[in-house]
């Protein structure tokens, strides 16, 4: 499947002709952060509708990118309260602006996917939850998804 079909079965191709102007493919889908679709132009709903298509689409396509880590929650049976403890942590790749700069595009997705999925196997062996991946950085919770104690 290509970007144009892709954004055509989610409707938003009226969006195509900005995606191939920014060699923007789906192996770059999701990397792509809210700030980067409200560059291109992307409405605000539009930016939502493309979000949640990119995290399922990265979990179907396992090998596609770092998204694919991210788990959803399992539905709840009756909606109680329950206070839980839930730790939030965001982990950076410091230096990954200068780093752009010396790197082809090409080359830095590979060293921030090789760090998305470095950091991704750290956060879930301690019993964590990728909730995120936000341009070169990682949204973790520890706490979530119910059933999960730290």
């Amino acid at each position: 499947m290509d970007i144009d079909s892709w954004l055509h079965s989610i409707g938003l191709d009226r969006y195509a002709q900005i995606f191939r102007e920014n060699a923007v493919d789906l192996s770059v889908v999701p990397y792509l952060t809210d700030e980067d679709l409200e560059k291109l132009g992307v409405l605000l709903g539009h930016r939502r509708k493309f979000l949640r298509a990119a995290a399922e689409l990265g979990a179907v396509d396992k090998s596609a990118s770092p998204v694919a880590l991210t788990a959803t929650a399992p539905p709840r049976k009756h909606d109680a309260a329950e206070r839980r403890q839930l730790t939030i942590m965001f982990c950076d790749l410091v230096g990954s602006t200068a780093l752009s700069t010396r790197l082809d595009p090409e080359d830095l997705r590979e060293v921030i996917g090789a760090y998305q999925s470095c950091c991704a196997d750290i956060i879930t062996g301690a019993k964590g939850f990728v909730a995120r991946y936000m341009g070169d950085g990682v949204l973790a919770y520890f706490g979530y998804p119910p059933g999960a104690r730290t």
